[in-house]
């Protein structure tokens, strides 16, 4: 069934669009050129509470679900922007708002739904594990009333413009019969850090082929209180698989507002671009690459609306939120591909911001998993396979 949007989510698709409208591909052409981050997008997108959808209404956010959140990220996509930027504050909050303690509900959802709090950060991958999240060596060793956390982290995106940070540590060691324990979850109060412990946690930037705030994290003896635990300890790495499920979707979410920008480009650019007397769209080997772009995208697109749906329904969602994220990252590269053949030597020229969300797009293939994970998980988990890893 081709989804519909209700008229609140119509009225949220607008906001947005209202919104981007004011941040054009002007704009994120120098913060690419530049490598800066984009922070009065960001600013203004958290002044209008579009980053605290999912938080409760009685916290001050906007109530609203996984369905809307994913409308949110499409549409920043859709306008030419990089929602990269602000994404990780929606599917974050998974972990807190299912496993978090009342305190720390109160302390810190109030005061990040308007804006004066940001949670932006998430710091879980690690060199030698890659995505085998069950083997991380990041420590976190009881002390009295506290905890002390050593390691290394590889990735982790937004630390210098994030207050709060979610980490994910080793408490126990690997267990070889249930390879998801011993790993507890931890939220960090930056300010806290950055005022008593600056010398604790050490980023050093990393710079990427697009423009993407990320860091490597050096946890060096870094104290946090009990309060920061988040659920029960040794239990994190079953939080974060709630956070990762959401993640999926919002990028498949993200990868398909790429691919509609790819579309609209192309259908633009081949019905105004004339050669040898009459516009290129004329042409089948123009016409029909787009054209088929667009139907494999629709179709990423119905199973990314089954994910959310299913996700607000609080109904397992794992196989959907996966496929979602597999299906929207391949038909978004092709519509890429098909834009950037659609304008010849022109889309890797700068002023066409075609290049830049090439750039962009081949992420959603990589990151937040590997496609070639995705199937692993669909081969074994739902088609019932042996187990490759």
């Amino acid at each position: 069934m081709v989804h519909k949007d209700t008229e609140r989510q119509a009225e949220l698709r607008q906001t947005v669009r209202d919104f981007c409208a004011d941040f054009g591909n002007e704009y994120w052409r120098a913060k690419d050129l530049e490598r800066s981050y984009p922070q009065e997008f960001v600013d203004g997108i958290t002044q209008k509470r579009l980053l605290a959808a999912l938080i409760p209404e009685e916290y001050g956010g906007l109530g609203l679900g996984i369905s809307e959140a994913s409308i949110i990220m499409e549409e920043i996509n859709r306008s030419g922007g990089h929602a990269a930027a602000c994404h990780a504050q929606l599917y974050t909050m998974k972990a807190v708002l299912n496993h978090g303690s009342e305190w720390q509900k109160k302390e810190y959802l109030p005061s990040i739904a308007d804006g004066s709090l940001r949670l932006q950060a998430f710091s879980i991958t690690e060199e030698a594990a890659g995505s085998d999240t069950s083997s991380i060596q990041t420590r976190a060793v009881k002390d009295g009333d506290d905890w002390v956390i050593t390691g290394h982290k590889n990735w982790t995106s937004r630390i210098d413009e994030s207050d709060l940070l979610l980490v994910l540590t080793r408490t126990a060691d690997k267990d070889a019969a249930d390879r998801s324990a011993g790993l507890t979850l931890f939220l960090v109060d930056l300010r806290q850090v950055r005022a008593e412990q600056p010398d604790a946690l050490r980023p050093v930037k990393v710079r990427t082929m697009f423009n993407y705030a990320t860091n490597q994290i050096f946890y060096e003896g870094l104290r946090v209180p009990s309060s920061a635990v988040v659920g029960e300890v040794g239990k994190g790495f079953r939080y974060v698989i709630d956070g990762w499920n959401m993640e999926r979707i919002l990028l498949a979410a993200e990868a398909i507002g790429d691919g509609y920008w790819f579309i609209d480009k192309a259908v633009d650019y081949a019905k105004s671009r004339e050669v040898f007397g009459r516009p290129i769209g004329a042409n089948q080997g123009v016409q029909f690459p787009i054209t088929e772009a667009y139907m494999k995208l629709r179709g990423a697109d119905a199973i990314r609306w089954e994910a959310c749906e299913l996700a607000d329904a609080n109904e397992p969602c794992g196989a959907e939120a996966n496929m979602a994220k597999y299906l929207a990252s391949e038909t978004a590269w092709e519509a890429a591909n098909v834009c950037l053949n659609t304008y010849g030597g022109y889309g890797f020229v700068d002023q066409y911001d075609v290049e830049r969300k090439f750039r962009e797009n081949r992420m959603y293939q990589v990151a937040p998993v590997n496609n070639n994970m995705i199937k692993a998980f669909i081969g074994t988990k739902v088609l019932s396979m042996p187990r490759s890893y």
